[in-house]
């Protein structure tokens, strides 16, 4: 502002731009103190010069010396400038997304490590699918099923399949005639011989045979036991003799070995006992079975055949007859369509399983360097949203992919009209501050975004050179190249000053005095700002104000 004696002065450089260079404060001139001045002073005291000397302080006070207006004025020049507009912004990905699975389930391989490049469509990892295969594989199994009947509803039935349903009606037929005709006299003579036969193997089996059979094994077992009495007591005595050393060990084991073989053979015969009375009982149940079987069927051939056997009959040869029609007629128009509809369901099925099975094979939905690996093998994922920077990974994904770099720039709401696409750029970053790089706008975002109450607009830069140095996340100085301006009337920033609203200059009045002057502004270039009407090139502005002065005063 206009508030000093130090000013900055501007000139262009060689690429025709605006920078500022130092300049070293000039002293302000001292008055010369003449005779003249004390004569001066001592006829006042005397009362000899007061209204001329009034008249000329006024004058001398008021009116600036040339020498002064040089210190406290610059001259409004023409030169021809490149606009810049500054920003900050960051290097990012221009594609970035974390993969995740479709569905959860343990990481069963991971084929790429940070760093890794891939091409679009590359398996970078593959989840567990044991039981979707199984799935898969029962699927193909039914869709094999349905497609075999449907292939056997379109070619019809073989010559076999009619011959044997014609011997099955035929038998069903000679049934139900059977059945109406009633039962003939020699068919009850034969019913009633099988009953007295049944009736007389019963009586055997109850007093013939069997019994003497087991009668002799009772014989064989008192027999048996008899004998084991007589060996138990030998073995008593002898062992009582062999205690006193009359007999030898030898002798006496003869003794055990033979009721032990006694005592087995008790044991034998006591079983086959148990095993003739049970026979002889199965036996007697299984023939006293056939005889009431016998006696039932007797019974029925004596009566006659029963209206609801007769209906069981004819309603067999309908079936039989009707199952024959369709084998020989071929299969309805309605049974194929509904087969085919079967097949077509189990297609489904198995596309189903093979998308599931897919789905465990995680993809590069494009090419690109694996930024970030979140998770191992082993690890349980749970699919997760893609995320476009970073911080929103979580350990639900399994990989981060990048593609490219790009800057992601800020750009002051005041700037934002002078910003196109295609535009060109110097990028400059912190970590390499003495190389510039090129850039190029891509695109700016349609609506602002607000950061510590300061409006801003998001523009994308496409990075030209130095993609090789470049590295995501790292922080940027930008420069935007604006319009040429040929022979630009341009002043220092801080010569405009603001009355009411009205942006203007202060020039030398005729006393060579500060006075404001309207005047319509355009671009900033630096510290330096354009005139685009108001004054003229050769002009001189204020750019500090006279000792003494202030600027409310001024502009009143």
């Amino acid at each position: 502002m206009l508030s000093g004696p130090k000013q900055d002065t501007y000139e262009r450089n060689g690429k025709g731009d605006i920078e500022p260079t130092s300049v070293v404060e000039q002293p302000t001139p001292k008055k010369p103190k003449h005779r003249f001045k004390r004569l001066l002073l001592g006829l006042l005291a005397t009362g000899l010069l007061t209204v001329p000397l009034a008249f000329y302080l006024t004058g001398n006070r008021t009116q600036l010396k040339p020498e002064m207006i040089e210190n406290l004025t610059v001259p409004v020049e023409t030169q021809d400038l490149t606009v810049r507009i500054t920003a900050s912004g960051v290097v990012q990905p221009v594609r970035r997304v974390n993969l995740s699975p479709k569905t959860q389930g343990r990481l069963s391989q991971l084929f790429v490590e940070q760093g890794d490049r891939v091409e679009a469509g590359q398996i970078v990892a593959r989840m567990e699918s044991g039981d979707i295969e199984a799935q898969l594989l029962q699927a193909e199994a039914g869709l094999a099923r349905v497609k075999a009947n449907l292939s056997k509803l379109q070619t019809g039935s073989r010559p076999e399949e009619i011959a044997a349903a014609i011997a099955r009606l035929n038998r069903a037929q000679a049934t139900l005639d059977e059945l109406r005709a009633g039962t003939r006299p020699e068919e009850i003579a034969v019913a009633q011989a099988k009953l007295d036969e049944a009736e007389a193997r019963l009586a055997d089996a109850r007093e013939g045979s069997l019994q003497d059979e087991i009668a002799q094994a009772v014989a064989r077992l008192a027999a048996n036991k008899a004998d084991l009495q007589l060996a138990s007591e030998r073995v008593s005595r002898y062992q009582a003799l062999k205690d006193q050393g009359a007999v030898s060990e030898d002798s006496l084991e003869e003794y055990l070995q033979n009721e032990r073989r006694l005592s087995a053979l008790v044991d034998e015969a006591q079983r086959r006992i148990e095993q003739l009375k049970q026979g002889r009982r199965s036996q007697v149940e299984r023939l006293e079975a056939t005889v009431e079987m016998e006696r039932q069927s007797l019974r029925q051939l004596q009566n006659g055949a029963r209206s609801e056997d007769i209906a069981a009959a004819e309603a067999e040869v309908a079936e039989v007859r009707s199952n024959l029609n369709e084998l020989v007629n071929g299969t309805r128009p309605e049974e194929i369509a509904a087969a085919q509809a079967e097949v077509r369901e189990a297609e489904a099925q198995v596309r189903y399983y093979e998308t599931q099975l897919e789905d465990t094979n995680v993809r590069a939905p494009f090419a690109g360097v694996i930024a970030q690996r979140y998770a191992v093998e082993g690890a349980f994922v749970t699919p997760a949203t893609s995320a476009s920077d970073a911080t929103s990974a979580t350990s639900t994904s399994i990989v981060a992919l990048a593609k490219d770099l790009e800057v992601l720039a800020k750009i002051p709401e005041a700037d934002i009209g002078q910003i196109k696409p295609n535009q060109k750029v110097e990028i400059v970053a912190d970590a390499y501050p003495d190389q510039v790089f090129e850039g190029r706008v891509q695109l700016i975002a349609p609506e602002a975004v607000k950061e510590r109450d300061v409006t801003l607009f998001q523009a994308r830069v496409e990075i030209i050179t130095g993609k090789e140095i470049l590295q995501s996340g790292m922080n940027v100085d930008l420069k935007f190249i604006g319009e040429k301006l040929n022979n630009a009337l341009v002043v220092p920033t801080v010569a405009i000053v603001t009355n009411k609203g009205e942006t203007g200059v202060l020039l030398p009045d005729d006393q060579n005095q500060p006075k404001f002057h309207p005047v319509t502004i355009g671009s900033t270039i630096g510290n330096q700002i354009q005139i685009l009407e108001g004054i003229e090139a050769g002009d001189r502005v204020f750019t500090e104000l006279p000792e003494g002065k202030k600027l409310e005063d001024i502009i009143k």
